[in-house]
């Protein structure tokens, strides 16, 4: 019983791992018929499919391996992707769509809306080059629009903001309904369609990719936890990690602030904030760029061999400790402009990347933050029509 529990009898079908092995022209449940694989993980294997039921639309088919603790994995994401297909059946929040789901030999199998890449495989397929300031700043706000139904309903009862009603993200049903994520990253968020323009960048002397719309979607519930359910001790990837994760204080909303904050100097920089696998590490270089953990926080932690006499246990002088003085340095000094759309930008992060998720700023209070002005702003004058290429908006200054 012990056994079953672990992993479910396998199909021929399967490989060793548990994957399906499928090929382009296999047809899954007599009606997707595969085009092509789109990725691979530790969960299974993502396919492009011909729908044929569906005039031929190309979806995505997420299969999961033929593994329990996957299936049950996918199983709890179906759930969550219900829940928020029944809040929002005009398909307007900013989070991937589930279109049905079934089993197939033994392997979970769930449709999507297929989508462009994801924000890291443009960023990687960019030679880890930057995103526009212009594009982070429409990208942050649909990852962070409407926290709470008040606000919620003043942004659609204004005539000045009432197309960002088309903007109203994940998160305003996931934190509204006492959902949290806990796996935001780079990858989890993915463009709606990913066209680009290459122009040649005389000062890189490289090519360089311009996004023609920034429109995004947030995918991949399988770790979503409502605040009623069993949490998890350890959550998030590593890079995008909340201190209070890392010290074993208890999460809930605000760790996806964080992850967020996390990303945005990600799409920022071109590549991540904290490059560690080590937890003591990682919050070493945290103290290097955020300053001190709070007393009260390191009194409290369980996570005692991190810290002596209320310090953190870490030898700036060994190996490591030189990695990360010379790896990392003060948030500020991670500018590479200090017009006031970089200025604002950073002092959002910084409200974001606060130690303590009760000081934290909520996804409310940022989206009323001075680095949202110039969208807000724009969408006053602008009327739909004029709106439709993001890839026309006027260069950033250039520092």
């Amino acid at each position: 019983q012990k056994s079953h529990r672990r992993k479910r009898s396998r199909s021929v079908e399967d490989d060793e791992e548990g994957h399906l092995i499928c090929q382009s022209g296999d047809v899954l449940s007599a009606r997707y018929e595969i085009v092509a694989t789109l990725g691979e993980g530790a969960f299974g294997k993502v396919v492009e499919c011909i729908d044929h039921k569906a005039e031929d639309r190309h979806v995505a088919v997420k299969i999961v391996k033929n593994v329990a603790r996957y299936s049950e994995a996918a199983h709890a994401e179906i759930a969550v992707l219900e829940d928020l297909n029944a809040l929002d059946p005009s398909n307007t929040y900013r989070c991937v769509r589930m279109l049905e789901w079934f089993e197939y030999r033994g392997h979970v199998c769930i449709v999507f809306e297929l989508l462009g890449l994801s924000t890291y495989d443009f960023i990687k397929e960019n030679g880890f080059l930057p995103f526009r300031l212009d594009h982070i700043r429409q990208m942050a706000y649909q990852i962070c629009t409407s926290v709470n139904c008040e606000y919620v309903s003043f942004l659609l009862s204004s005539i000045l903001f009432v197309e960002f009603a088309n903007y109203i993200c994940y998160l305003a049903v996931l934190h509204l309904n006492k959902l949290t994520h806990t796996d935001l990253k780079p990858e989890n968020i993915v463009f709606v369609t990913s066209d680009y323009v290459e122009e040649y960048n005389p000062k890189l002397k490289c090519e360089e990719r311009t996004l023609k719309n920034p429109d995004i979607k947030v995918v991949d519930f399988g770790s979503a936890t409502y605040d009623d359910e069993y949490h998890s001790t350890l959550v998030s990837t590593r890079h995008y990690r909340a201190p209070e994760v890392i010290l074993a204080l208890g999460w809930s909303q605000p760790c996806d602030v964080w992850s967020i904050g996390c990303i945005l100097i990600e799409y920022y920089l071109g590549f991540t904030l904290f490059p560690t696998h080590d937890s003591r590490e990682h919050l070493a270089m945290m103290e290097r760029i955020l300053g001190p953990l709070p007393n009260h926080m390191i009194k409290k932690t369980r996570k005692r061999n991190y810290f002596r006499n209320d310090q953190l246990n870490w030898d700036k002088h060994c190996s490591a400790g030189r990695y990360v003085s010379r790896r990392c340095k003060p948030l500020k000094e991670f500018m590479t402009c200090h017009d006031s759309d970089h200025e604002s930008l950073f002092d959002l992060l910084q409200k974001m990347l606060e130690y303590d998720p009760a000081k934290r700023i909520t996804l409310e209070e940022a989206l009323k933050h001075p680095f949202f002005f110039p969208l807000k702003r724009q969408k006053r004058v602008l009327s739909p029509e004029a709106d439709t290429d993001a890839s026309s908006p006027k260069k950033n200054k250039r520092c």
